[in-house]
């Protein structure tokens, strides 16, 4: 064999290395001497292919390993879930059950992992959103959800209906944005059932029928921390509860809007608005309390009078208006005592002549003005706190005015929602979406009549009116919500939709549905002719 480098032909092995090297030019021949050998955990194993195992240095077969990392896998994934312990047996007990004791290692297992999970969560009662799953797992929420549907179909399970007030109290019991780390438990109790008295009512008001239950929830978390006080953004919470902002924002405007109709009973209810409602929110909140407290009106014996009784519930304040302790325990006998008492005496004689007396519009006008401005300006509360004084060792305990919430109701708790449909909370609407519907059903109804006018105007010039385009389009923009301007003729794409449509001899009935895809390819292209 010649040298690869001078091409001689004196080529002598070296004793120590084993290499071949050339005597005239001294390099040494590449791959002279390679040994082709594989090396394991325990040495070199030979050139044989090992047949049957898992790779080299493993004595676990293909099934055996998928199994180890499909168990390990959901040990993972359940421990960021925090569902440890006997949860996650109970997730690897169903997965088994679904792929008959295979398991998988493929990019879809996470997602049954995840799938199985809520299942199990939903089976015991307890809150785990879809969002926050999704998260962990960074896979789209939507796929989640059809795995979940696959799960259930497949094991033929029901699942219980979604509690909303569990994600509530998960939520705001597991926070750890810095406006709740730092409140005591007392104020988070107050919160919650604040909180679940508020969910209770939106379930009443249908605000949760056919939507997410986590932008409801946070919602109202936003709206109570800030009754409270506590200085959090709607987009911090739901970037942590894995909502979308709009979505959230969106129920919040709609939590106010119900809670500004419930204020229309108060006596200033006209002035309550959407901005304004938060600082009227104790007034209403308590009115819905006390309402929810009430018996409903099949209920009372022989009574035909609704509503609140205005002479118990002032009776009742006046009676615990001031109250004198000292050390022994009992009532100290101080002439300012006895002049309050006295104050009390002579009101509630005169509670019966409350609605004998009549008062203009003026001066309730200028009463509620000043009531509302001393609350800007913080006099009301050091005027309440006087007022409400307990005289201890050291002088008088001032208490808040702040101080309102009574949490007594049924509703502060979680009930079913056959009793929550039955409370009165001061306001009964319909869903927003039938009623956005029926709105929508409205358009169309005006789309068409004036698709209709419109037609017959070009058929027969002699009986067209003008005025009569005019009064739909005027219609068409009651229910909007924009600044209201000049109605205009204007046709857009729809207008020559249902033209379209009505030409063909569509029924006006079909067309009001609004499924214009399916009735062009039906009536106008034939496209279902085969």
């Amino acid at each position: 064999m010649p040298c690869t480098s001078c091409g001689s032909k004196t080529l002598t092995r070296e004793d120590i290395s084993g290499s071949l090297i050339c005597v005239s030019c001294g390099v040494v021949q590449a791959f002279d001497n390679y040994d082709a050998q594989l090396y394991g955990r325990d040495g070199p194993t030979g050139i044989y292919v090992h047949v049957g195992t898992a790779g080299t240095g493993s004595a676990l077969n293909y099934k055996e390993k998928k199994i180890y990392e499909s168990h390990k896998l959901i040990d993972e994934l359940t421990f960021k879930l925090d569902l440890a312990g006997q949860r996650s047996i109970q997730i690897k007990n169903m997965i088994d059950k679904i792929t008959d004791g295979e398991f998988g290692l493929g990019d879809w297992f996470p997602i049954l992992i995840g799938a199985c999970s809520y299942v199990v969560m939903r089976l015991d009662d307890k809150s785990l959103p879809i969002s926050e799953v999704a998260s962990v797992l960074n896979c789209d929420v939507y796929e989640l959800g059809r795995m979940i549907t696959r799960v259930v179909e497949f094991l033929n399970l029901k699942l219980p209906e979604v509690d909303i007030v569990s994600m509530f109290e998960r939520v705001i019991r597991n926070s750890r944005l810095q406006g709740f780390t730092n409140l005591d438990e007392s104020m988070l109790d107050k919160m919650r059932k604040q909180g679940v008295l508020l969910l209770n009512c939106a379930v009443k008001w249908f605000l949760t029928t056919g939507r997410r239950p986590m932008p409801v929830v946070v919602a109202v978390l936003v709206f109570v921390a800030e009754l409270n006080g506590v200085s959090v953004k709607i987009e911090n919470v739901a970037k942590e509860v894995h909502c979308t902002v709009v979505t959230c924002r969106k129920r919040y405007k709609e939590l106010l809007e119900a809670l500004v109709k419930v204020a229309q009973a108060l006596p200033w209810g006209k002035d309550v608005t959407v901005k304004n409602v938060l600082k009227n929110a104790p007034f209403v909140m308590n009115y819905m309390e006390m309402k929810s407290m009430e018996k409903r009106k099949e209920e009372r014996d022989g009574l035909n009078c609704g509503g609140i009784d205005l002479g118990d519930v002032v009776s009742e304040c006046l009676k615990k208006d001031v109250e004198y302790r000292i050390e022994g325990g009992g009532v100290e006998s101080d002439p300012r005592y006895l002049e309050v008492e006295e104050r009390s005496r002579l009101a509630l004689t005169g509670v019966d002549r409350v609605h004998k007396t009549q008062l203009s519009h003026e001066c309730l006008a200028m009463i509620y003005t000043r009531f509302a401005n001393e609350i800007d300006d913080g006099k009301l509360l050091e005027e309440s706190e006087v007022i409400h004084g307990v005289k201890g060792r050291g002088g008088y305990e001032l208490h808040a005015c702040r101080d309102w919430w009574c949490g007594k109701s049924e509703l502060s708790k979680k009930v079913l929602l056959k009793k929550i449909l039955e409370k009165d909370v001061g306001l009964d609407v319909m869903p927003p979406s039938f009623v956005n519907g029926c709105m929508v059903n409205e358009r169309r109804r005006a789309k068409i009549n004036s698709a209709k006018i419109r037609i017959d105007k070009i058929m027969n010039p002699s009986r067209a009116s003008t005025g009569d385009v005019d009064n739909v389009y005027f219609l068409e923009s009651v229910h909007t919500r924009k600044r209201k301007r000049k109605p205009v003729a204007e046709i857009d794409w729809e207008d020559l939709i249902i033209e379209t449509l009505l030409l063909h001899q569509v029924k006006e009935e079909e067309i009001e549905a609004g499924h214009y895809n399916t009735l062009l390819d039906l009536h106008v292209f034939n496209s279902g002719i085969m």
